[in-house]
């Protein structure tokens, strides 16, 4: 591994552990030549997916694209950056465990919604506006109607 500072190969591992759920390992390194420390992770290499855009066009699935999304939907809220890799992790488990390597947009950003509501419900709805591109203040107030049910349901 390259030193981010030097470029020199040489670095000895300072640290290591598992994360993402025994998915990944994180390892903390120091560059022999400038004492430089380094985090890398090491993941299990896995099929693309091509998700499905509504045109139908195929495009290859970048989990930055998803982090953004709900990282902007958790702007000004009380939602760690752990909170949201595991809001990613486990939409990226999901999207794994469906076998299949298309995947449609919707049923990413169902998922998301389903991670999103569990952790912060103004964070839920933000996604939700942007996701199901409200045309009416009547079908936002809908998806506020539902959220309030459910949550009758669960208390």
């Amino acid at each position: 591994m390259r030193c981010p500072r030097c470029g020199t190969e040489e670095d000895k591992v300072v640290d290591s552990r598992s994360v993402r759920d025994g998915r990944a390992v994180r390892r903390r390194r120091e560059c022999l030549h400038c004492g430089e420390r380094f985090t890398t992770y090491e993941a299990l290499e896995t099929q693309p997916v091509l998700v499905i855009k509504r045109s139908g066009e195929r495009v290859a699935y970048h989990r930055s694209k998803v982090t953004v999304g709900v990282t902007k939907a958790c702007e000004k809220r009380p939602v760690a950056l752990e909170e949201i890799e595991m809001i990613v992790d486990g939409v990226e488990h999901k999207l794994a465990g469906s076998g299949r390597r298309e995947v449609p947009t919707e049923e990413i950003g169902l998922a998301v919604l389903e991670q999103l509501r569990r952790v912060d419900e103004v964070a839920y709805v933000r996604f939700a506006s942007v996701y199901r591109s409200f045309q009416s203040v009547d079908e936002f107030f809908a998806l506020l109607n539902d959220l309030r049910e459910k949550q009758e349901d669960e208390g």
